[in-house]
């Protein structure tokens, strides 16, 4: 599979607004890790630049996300089927 055939969220690609310290941080660091000589003043980070940057520099992180989404989405999963194995059968309008 290559990238391009991936689904990609819509946050992927959103500049993130700094209304917080912990923003602020993120994207002094990811703009100063991205800009380049030519960039001057204002310089747009994305969700995707500090993510990248995250698995990249703190791999750690970034993992243990990832696991513990999986983790929750593979319970769920669970939980929805066992839902479905214990709801009553509908008439199908075939009796047997």
């Amino acid at each position: 599979m290559i990238e391009s055939d991936t689904m990609e969220s819509p946050l992927t690609n959103k500049v993130v607004e700094i209304d917080n310290s912990l923003k602020q941080m993120l994207v002094d660091y990811v703009g100063k890790q991205y800009a380049t000589e030519k960039d001057e003043g204002t310089f747009d980070v994305t969700v995707k630049m500090i993510t990248d940057t995250l698995a990249n520099e703190f791999p750690e992180f970034v993992l243990l996300m990832a696991e513990e989404n999986w983790l929750r989405g593979y319970q769920q999963g669970l939980n929805d089927a066992g839902l479905y194995e214990k709801q009553p059968e509908q008439d199908s309008g075939t009796s047997e």
